[in-house]
């Protein structure tokens, strides 16, 4: 059976992204995108809420052949192979009112689900194809699938930042297992991947 993981930053004191919904306050340095790499590396398919599939379709798909510019983080290895992966990986958006451009650079690889038939879908698909279904940003749509117990695991990279104010990564209580730390070397941010204690 597939795992469904979700792939979160989030601050020490449980912020998703400052309260204009920014997350780049928090630590995204080179540890967080090798991590984003390795998991991508994993998935066979990617699912995602409107907002972060808008965002990310809006930044990633040119990455990969950008002029070079050895000063531009942005433009690593890591990075560019992060682009392609998004490129070709097949993409699952949750939402009751997209409809993805014909000229979208991720059009073909992407399929758009309503939020009622989500967790229908997820259920299915568990149980068919390969690698991780991935679920990077998209906050409000796992969470309600959290509560579904639909996530198999969290993977949290805990940015070394208290906000005391913002988007909290969490909008129910849950309760979870840890089943690993992780430090980065020469990084201050570390992974805590969690079970839902139900699972």
């Amino acid at each position: 059976m597939r795992r469904t993981v979700v792939n979160n930053i989030v601050s020490l004191d449980g912020f998703y992204a400052d309260q204009s919904g920014n997350p780049t306050v928090l630590n995204m340095d080179e540890t967080f995108d090798a991590y984003n790499l390795e998991r991508l590396r994993s998935a066979g398919t990617v699912l995602l809420g409107r907002t972060s599939f808008e965002g990310f379709g809006a930044y990633w798909p040119a990455i990969a052949d950008a002029d070079e510019d050895p000063n531009n983080r942005a433009l690593s290895s890591d990075n560019r192979e992060i682009s392609r992966l998004y490129n070709r990986v097949a993409k699952m958006v949750v939402s009751d009112s997209l409809e993805v451009p014909a000229d979208h650079p991720w059009v073909a690889t992407t399929t758009v689900i309503r939020r009622e038939d989500a967790g229908e879908w997820l259920e299915q698909e568990k149980q068919h194809g390969s690698g991780d279904i991935l679920i990077f940003g998209s906050r409000v749509m796992w969470n309600g699938l959290l509560a579904q117990g639909l996530v198999d695991e969290l993977h949290l990279t805990v940015s070394p930042a208290a906000l005391t104010e913002g988007q909290p990564l969490f909008l129910e209580p849950a309760n979870l297992t840890l089943l690993d730390v992780r430090p980065f070397p020469g990084s201050s941010n570390a992974l805590l991947r969690y079970r839902p204690a139900s699972v």
